[in-house]
């Protein structure tokens, strides 16, 4: 059996060469926290191990409670997202799973940080987005090396994900009609945007607590546009009063379109149009460190809006050792989640309902 240790030393070390590179940066495995639940690592959730991770926890993302009571509640929270962990990096192998800074909530209040609304067959009066031709498609292609697309935002525990979704598809199409990259306003469509969708008049554009994308554009069509995050600043609150100035809009939406199921035109929109609005199922992202996220069973009820800035051919699974092509999506949590606030998910099979909610928009501008 001699002769098979070559190749069997050859294959451990591919292996590890391939799950270094899926890491978000090489420092990673070093850090216990993501040794806590990574294969290979050491699955101790003994008291004593739980309470110095969560203590470790608590350094690195600045966390504070208001008394022992509420430590001791969330250090229990922590101990089950623990497990949770675990069982997303089982059954989402070619990804990396782990603690992140939204280890101490539960899943209920984890949802908080959505906030995308149920999906609505009609998307209201958008209209279907032209067939493009797919034939010369580039194999990779990502809209942050083309300058449209701005900054990592934080919308905090606000559920206005939907406002950050579509404010940043303006972003990209107002780059693309000016060849000018400015960071619109999300707290004006917080405020201000109480559209509901046509076809279900109950369903509105609800601030903190929800929206949809698509009845977004329609409110900005409305309005006239969206006016800079410097004049309208983010506070991640529903302040109950629309303090918007239409002489100061930077960026106005011409029309928007919904874009179908198939992944080919997605990637052809994205491409000709810019950056794209979405929603995900994002019960994986809560544990999500780095890698190509494609879990063998996600649902596809879609409750996150995101915006998909790209994607490649061969993201890198360091369990199946194969290439696996992904979406590219910019989140709105900030840059200390994910990678570097970005989040890969598989192409190919709609996994966790990433292709059934994409719509397009095109901007006008106005000077200011």
């Amino acid at each position: 059996m001699d002769h098979h240790r070559p190749i069997l030393l050859l294959l451990l070390i591919s292996l590890l060469a391939v799950f270094h590179v899926a890491i978000s940066s090489p420092s990673d495995l070093d850090d216990p926290l993501i040794q806590q639940v990574v294969p290979g690592a050491a699955n101790d959730l003994s008291s004593l191990s739980v309470e110095h991770h969560f203590a470790s926890f608590m350094r690195r993302f600045g966390k504070t409670y208001k008394d022992e009571a509420e430590r001791l509640y969330r250090l229990s929270v922590f101990k089950a997202n623990m497990r949770r962990a675990q069982l997303h990096q089982k059954l989402d192998p070619s990804a990396v799973h782990g603690v992140t800074k939204f280890f101490d909530l539960t899943p209920k209040e984890f949802r908080k940080y959505m906030g995308l609304k149920k999906a609505r067959k009609s998307f209201g009066s958008a209209q279907e987005a032209p067939i493009l031709p797919t034939d010369n498609l580039p194999e990779n292609f990502d809209w942050r090396e083309k300058g449209a697309v701005t900054g990592v935002k934080n919308q905090g525990s606000c559920g206005s994900c939907w406002s950050f979704s579509a404010s940043g598809a303006l972003e990209g199409a107002n780059f693309l009609a000016t060849g000018n990259l400015k960071t619109l306003s999300e707290q004006q469509l917080v405020d201000c945007d109480h559209e509901c969708d046509s076809s279900e008049p109950d369903a509105c554009d609800s601030g903190c607590n929800g929206g949809l994308m698509t009845t977004a554009f329609e409110y900005l069509m409305k309005a006239g546009g969206l006016e800079s995050e410097e004049d309208y600043p983010y506070t991640g609150v529903d302040r109950g009063t629309c303090k918007f100035d239409k002489s100061k809009i930077v960026a106005s939406v011409k029309n928007f379109s919904v874009v179908s199921i198939d992944e080919d035109q997605i990637a052809a929109n994205l491409v000709k149009h810019g950056p794209l609005a979405i929603g995900i199922n994002a019960v994986f992202m809560q544990t999500y460190i780095g890698g190509v996220s494609c879990p063998y069973i996600c649902g596809k009820h879609l409750d996150h809006g995101v915006l998909l800035v790209g994607y490649g051919s061969a993201g890198y699974s360091p369990i199946r050792l194969k290439d696996k092509p992904y979406w590219v999506i910019k989140n709105s949590w900030g840059e200390n989640w994910g990678e570097s606030g970005y989040y890969k998910i598989c192409r190919g099979r709609n996994i966790c309902g990433v292709d059934s909610m994409v719509s397009t928009v095109s901007a006008i501008t106005t000077s200011h």
